[in-house]
């Protein structure tokens, strides 16, 4: 009767391995699922630290943003950075997959290496940085000790330049993980086709090019959407580095909700926020859209 009882269908139900999925769902709807909802709301609300009463305020939080030239050159400065990220780590990430791809001792230490990055704080990797690239820092003093010249460039003060060394800093920390998901893609090319290219009398670079990398299509998806999708949300590397300076240069729109939020325009932050949530649906999703249909092409 007991072994009868066990495996009825309800008991069946119960054990079933889908309500292990209940606490991360939880955890899900929770912390992204009703905040996300939460910004559609209160976009359209006056929600302020200087007013005890919430009011609907219709579009207006979004005419006076949009009308506010930080804002736009907050978002413009988001998708220089995240192309600039996603172009960096790329090359970083491939270029030590091809230097590390044989499996030797020295490659796996090597490796690990190159993957410590991915697992520290960002913000502690940031303030590495923004210590060594001081005018005073360490970079310029061992430049100074192979040119035998005192050195005292500003790596973080330049207009023009900073967007582009913070950016290198971003895809620095995470070109570890890029490396690994682009090994995993090159073990799985079969011998037969490289040695078919050879035969063919293909060169180093022409089996590159013709052969080992369209088939590297799906780590290329990959790598160029999480890198696109991480860095139009970056936060902690460019807070620690540079605060957004300078004169905004890199000011990325999750720094300037930051700032809007502690001044306590809690409406505007959160429609800040929606844009932010909109502008990343709106533009990586068809990047990955075309990188999929590449993908099928080849």
């Amino acid at each position: 009767m007991a072994s009868a009882t066990a495996g009825t269908p309800r008991s069946r139900r119960r054990d079933h391995p889908l309500w292990f999925l209940v606490p991360a769902l939880a955890v899900l709807v929770v912390f992204f699922f009703v905040p996300t909802l939460s910004n559609f709301v209160y976009a359209f609300t006056d929600w302020s630290s200087f007013k005890s009463a919430i009011s609907f305020a219709g579009a207006d939080n979004f005419t006076s943003l949009f009308s506010n030239g930080t804002l736009l050159n907050s978002l413009k400065v988001t998708l220089v950075y995240a192309v600039l990220v996603a172009v960096f780590q790329n090359l970083f990430g491939l270029g030590l997959a091809l230097l590390l791809e044989r499996d030797t001792a020295v490659n796996r230490a090597v490796r690990v290496a190159f993957f410590v990055p991915v697992v520290m704080s960002a913000l502690a990797v940031g303030y590495i940085f923004q210590a060594l690239l001081k005018p005073d820092g360490a970079l310029n003093a061992i430049i100074g000790w192979f040119t035998g010249s005192a050195v005292s460039i500003p790596w973080l003060g330049s207009t023009t330049w900073t967007i582009v060394v913070v950016a290198i800093v971003h895809a620095w920390k995470w070109m570890g993980l890029s490396m690994l998901i682009y090994l995993a893609g090159l073990k799985t090319i079969g011998e037969d086709v490289v040695e078919a290219g050879r035969l063919d009398g293909a060169g180093r670079w022409t089996m590159f090019r013709s052969i080992r990398f369209p088939l590297l299509a799906p780590a290329v998806t990959f790598n160029v959407a999480t890198a696109l999708l991480g860095s139009m949300n970056g936060f902690d590397i460019v807070q620690a580095t540079t605060e957004g300076g300078p004169g905004g240069t890199t000011e990325l729109l999750n720094i300037y909700i930051f700032r809007t939020f502690g001044q306590g325009l809690f409406a505007q932050a959160t429609t800040m926020s929606l844009v932010l949530f909109l502008m990343v649906a709106v533009l990586a999703f068809p990047v990955i859209r075309y990188l999929r249909k590449r993908e099928e092409v080849l």
